[in-house]
């Protein structure tokens, strides 16, 4: 991030343990401004988020921002689908590329670049459960080294 101010809103670990990321890309997200003083609070979630392309645009579905309090009548649907905006050239290679077998859309992150919300988006190959085992294993054998290496500082 060059520059701007970047604040985490949302993040999706669980993407990162289901999928292998190939490629990521950034792009903007059409809101409203009650749900963007929602994000600001912090009241977003891309758990259960997936992302399509139909007809040349792009659209996250299951993105849930939470009703802003004090919007009253303006607050919209809390997990409508909301666009994202992207250059064309950037939609059709994912586009081309989602077209392979196998391979999906999903958002990894959503944060504040100064004063614009963004998606980052990330191509993924689904992982069998033999690879999401070995994550696990590399994880606690990592945990474990780090433990022993504490205790050795100790004393």
């Amino acid at each position: 991030m060059s520059g701007d101010s970047y604040k985490l809103i949302a993040n999706n670990k669980k993407a990162y343990h289901e999928y292998f990321i190939d490629e990521k890309y950034e792009a903007g997200i059409s809101l409203a401004g009650t749900e963007v003083k929602s994000c600001r609070m912090g009241k977003c979630s891309i758990k259960e988020a997936f992302v399509r392309i139909e007809d040349g645009q792009v659209y996250i579905y299951g993105m849930h921002i939470s009703p802003y309090e004090k919007g009253n009548i303006f607050n919209r649907d809390s997990v409508r689908v909301r666009k994202l905006l992207m250059h064309k050239d950037e939609i059709r290679k994912l586009d081309g590329k989602v077209r392979e077998k196998g391979v999906t859309i999903v958002p990894l992150q959503v944060y504040f670049k100064g004063p614009l919300v963004k998606v980052q988006i990330g191509l993924a190959r689904g992982k069998k459960l033999y690879d999401k085992r070995d994550d696990i294993a590399k994880k606690d054998m990592r945990r474990e080294a780090e433990r022993s290496f504490k205790v050795k500082n100790l004393y």
